[in-house]
């Protein structure tokens, strides 16, 4: 039986060998994807962000990055997770279908110049799936997190960060690291401080 330390140092190893892939596939993209909520903050419109279980966790913790503060002091930022009104959730999904619990909050309060940033492990949840097709219809940029092969999302997304695995843990401590990073770079280049 292999021990307990053992298991714990590969999975480090793991995540960091999984973040240098990342990054080394992914550095011009996550620059892109900083410049154009740059660009959508700037003209005063919002993110929204959604994604399911530990992707909504994601979602909210990003929202709350830009509304209250990432590291420096700065003035909030408009970020609303689609992920947190269990009344909105809850009615949809019982009147209509699971799959519409994130797209009819898009067509609700996205307005064209948005960005709606869909996150999912897979890149096939059928309800972010929806909500990105949805937003690009009413002419909001896309952003889509994604891992294994980037599903459905990578391919209607504008913007695609792709994790190249099948570890949904994995994914996702990928994921969080790389919101952390353009969080940190939208308010460096909007208020000039770096972070750290």
């Amino acid at each position: 039986m292999e021990d307990i330390e053992d298991i714990i140092i590969q999975i480090f190893k793991e995540s960091s060998h999984l973040k240098e892939v990342f990054i080394n596939e992914n550095l011009s993209k996550i620059v892109r994807i900083v410049d154009v909520i740059i660009r959508t903050l700037q003209e005063e419109k919002k993110v929204l962000l959604f994604g399911n279980g530990g992707s909504a966790a994601d979602a909210q913790h990003l929202a709350a990055e830009f509304i209250n503060r990432f590291i420096i002091e700065r003035p909030p930022l408009p970020a609303i997770a689609l992920s947190t009104d269990t009344s909105v959730i809850t009615s949809i999904a019982n009147d209509y279908d699971f799959s519409e619990i994130f797209a009819k909050q898009v067509r609700a309060i996205g307005q064209a110049g948005d960005i709606a940033w869909g996150i999912s492990t897979s890149g096939s949840s059928p309800n972010v799936v929806k909500a990105l097709e949805t937003a690009k219809k009413m002419g909001l940029s896309t952003i889509a997190f994604t891992g294994k092969e980037g599903g459905k999302m990578a391919a209607i997304a504008d913007y695609s960060l792709n994790v190249s695995s099948g570890s949904v843990p994995r994914i996702q401590e990928v994921h969080i690291t790389a919101g952390h990073a353009i969080c940190e770079m939208v308010d460096y280049k909007l208020f000039k401080r770096p972070g750290s």
